[in-house]
């Protein structure tokens, strides 16, 4: 048995058998990986939590491995589980994007959740509770409860257009770095593709909510966007920085979500291009397309 971040695998006769590790999504991308390198010809997934959703997503491939509920000792087939349907934001929360866009931020909308966005970096928040719905300013939670001590007399709108601006400043070409351009990169890829799509081919692209709602706002997660390409078929275009082997799982489960029948477009920095991530995409029961943008993206589209 050896062991990895996300949990363990053993090898024997060419058959992997993985370990999920308890509160971790991203066992699927680690099992196909490492199946391929250990030239294994049958893979089991083992996971005590969320089963349905990586035996969802290992039946987008032609070759799914097969996917176990851990209970205790004993060992049940995973079956995979629908999409959850998409939250409505509350009518109160709706009515606070104009101050969002006048702020000179942009409005995203996921899994019911209203924030506000800078070249893909959320600034603000709305929370919705029983004295109704308001923007918190700042960068998570932690950042929204210190700004709210600090400025907590400054009116929303002044405080929101100020930070936008601050932010919009550091997420520029050519900017120093400094930590409001180091967090949300694939969110930040994202925004620049909109805002540019021909640049992938695309005729018009906008933000897509992804398969499942973000944990951590400071943690990496690919960034999701349908539109459609100059030929006038349905896209969906995932983001990514860095190199990641759930990539192409999350991806495709973006895709199921969104639109089964599209294209599929993982975009990643050059240097991202990984074998193992083309290896994956290709795999898929619907391949999907790799594209590279250079390596230095944030200065040069």
């Amino acid at each position: 048995m050896e062991s990895y971040d996300d949990g363990a695998f053993a090898l024997s006769g060419g058959t992997l058998a993985v370990l999920v590790e308890e509160g971790s999504r991203r066992g699927l991308g680690v099992a196909l990986a490492t199946a391929r390198a250990r030239s294994a010809g049958t893979v089991h997934i083992l996971c005590g939590d969320e089963p349905g959703l990586i035996a969802r997503r290992a039946g987008e491939f032609v070759s799914p491995p097969e996917v176990w509920e851990v209970r205790g000792r004993e060992l049940t087939p995973a079956f995979a589980e629908p999409h959850r349907p998409s939250d409505v934001p509350d009518p109160a929360a709706l009515a606070l994007v104009p101050t969002i866009v006048g702020a000179g931020a942009e409005p995203v909308i996921e899994h019911g959740v209203i924030t506000a966005e800078v070249q893909g970096l959320e600034i603000a928040r709305v929370i919705v509770d029983a004295d109704g719905a308001r923007l918190e300013v700042g960068v998570g939670r932690h950042d929204r409860e210190a700004f709210a001590i600090i400025h907590g007399r400054e009116p929303v709108a002044v405080a929101l257009a100020r930070v936008a601006a601050e932010v919009g400043d550091h997420r520029r070409p050519g900017a120093e770095p400094h930590p409001l351009n180091r967090i949300g990169a694939e969110r930040w890829l994202r925004a620049r593709l909109i805002a540019s799509p021909r640049l992938i081919g695309a005729r018009v692209l906008e933000a897509g909510e992804p398969p499942l709602p973000r944990e951590n706002v400071k943690e990496a997660t690919p960034a999701v966007a349908v539109g459609r390409a100059e030929d006038g078929s349905d896209l969906v275009v995932v983001t990514s920085v860095g190199i990641d082997l759930d990539l192409v799982p999350f991806a495709a489960d973006a895709r199921l979500r969104l639109a089964p029948g599209a294209r599929l477009v993982i975009v990643v920095p050059r240097r991202d291009v990984h074998p193992i991530t083309r290896d994956l995409a290709g795999s898929l029961m619907s391949p999907a397309e790799i594209v590279s943008v250079p390596d230095d993206w944030r200065d040069t589209i």
